[in-house]
């Protein structure tokens, strides 16, 4: 879908001063912030129509349309668009890049101004409500006095839940899909390996890899390949690959011989143009520490301001199964809050949240539309 259609508009804006930097959760500041993000569709007289998009781990501010010299449209292009579930032509839509990303906000490989080189491994540790605290200074700049929702998956769903729980008050609705109030110690042990991995390459020069004219793409390769194929049900690549050759007959050896490698060699080679080794430690480290329910106070806010929650799963998602939503779940209706719960059965697996699904498709839409009606 052209841009003009989605009525797209890009925008850098500095949050974050000397004057007012940026203080991290757990600790440290930065005293420049810049965030890039995207809009769609029109802001309408009232300020009440605007969604607001939080991005997955690899994702980026630019959520939907084909920007040109490009081959494929945005991360979430299935869902947003006019006629789409998220509607441009009835809702103003935002998504900015996350702070600690690499495509246009303030990240471990942004330039500090007080050395001249990258902050590289001095970036402070990031927590999920830095996110939010970012999200909501940007809102306010907008001028937009309460989010029609916040919306999002994987990552962006553990955003979605931190900001409704610690802000409800900001927003109508909330959208909370393929997520995880509390990742398993499999998921941890998934991104640990993925870590060591870009730390152990030579070229990784401890985070200053920039400086050295370095870069850690052996280590960043394997560990988009091995997420990838988290993200993907067993199904969903068997009937995609199944045990077929990547040439006319197998060569045994330990070259790429099966056409899933060539494949996994592939994405990996999309991701090292696009992605930063830094921000992928970064962005990965705040899931590992997620567990805002660990905090007995965690609902009271959202108990006095009971927001409406859609919470969304599938079946064939085994890194963000069905039981983590169902948790998402039982606490929010134990805090009051009113829950719909979808668990979709046809799926690719984690990367199903991306897909244009009917019935998931058309259950956010109406649950959008609903929220708006009823303001």
């Amino acid at each position: 879908m052209a841009p003009d259609a989605l009525n797209t508009q890009t925008h850098d804006v500095r949050l974050y001063t000397p004057e007012d930097p940026l203080v991290f959760t757990r600790g440290g500041q930065i005293d420049e912030v810049t965030v890039r993000y995207e809009t769609y569709g029109t802001l309408n007289r009232e300020r009440t129509n605007a969604v607001f998009l939080c991005h997955a781990l690899t994702g980026d501010a630019h959520a939907a349309g084909q920007r040109a010299g490009e081959s494929k449209p945005g991360w979430w292009d299935a869902l947003i668009g006019p006629g789409k579930p998220v509607d441009t032509d009835r809702f103003f839509v935002i998504c900015p890049n996350l702070v600690g990303g690499c495509q246009g906000t303030t990240g471990p490989g942004s330039v500090n101004p007080a050395t001249g080189r990258s902050y590289g491994l001095d970036f402070p540790i990031l927590d999920m409500r830095d996110f939010v605290a970012v999200h909501r200074r940007l809102t306010a700049t907008l001028g937009i006095p309460q989010l029609l929702a916040v919306m999002g998956g994987s990552l962006g769903g553990m955003q979605a839940l931190q900001w409704a729980l610690d802000a409800p008050q900001d927003m109508a609705a909330t959208i909370i899909i393929a997520a995880s109030s509390r990742l398993t110690a499999q998921n941890i042990a998934f991104s640990a390996v993925a870590r060591d991995s870009i730390m152990g390459d030579a070229g990784f020069a401890d985070g200053h890899y920039r400086e050295t004219g370095t870069s850690p793409d052996t280590g960043l390769a394997v560990a988009r390949m091995m997420a990838h194929i988290t993200y993907t049900s067993e199904g969903a690549l068997g009937q995609k690959f199944g045990r077929e050759p990547q040439n006319d007959g197998l060569t045994p050896g330990f070259g790429v011989d099966f056409a899933v490698e060539s494949y996994l060699h592939h994405q990996a080679e999309i991701f090292l143009d696009r992605f930063d080794a830094l921000s992928y430690l970064y962005l990965s480290r705040v899931m590992d520490y997620f567990d805002p329910f660990a905090d007995q106070g965690a609902c009271r806010a959202i108990t006095r301001h009971p927001v409406p929650a859609l919470v969304c799963s599938f079946t064939s998602d085994w890194r963000f199964s069905p039981a983590q939503s169902k948790r998402i779940v039982a606490r929010l209706e134990q805090a009051g809050v009113p829950v719909t719960y979808l668990e979709v059965t046809p799926g690719v697996g984690h990367d199903s949240f991306l897909m244009p699904i009917p019935e998931y498709a058309d259950l956010v839409g109406t649950f959008l539309a609903h929220a708006l009606e009823a303001r």
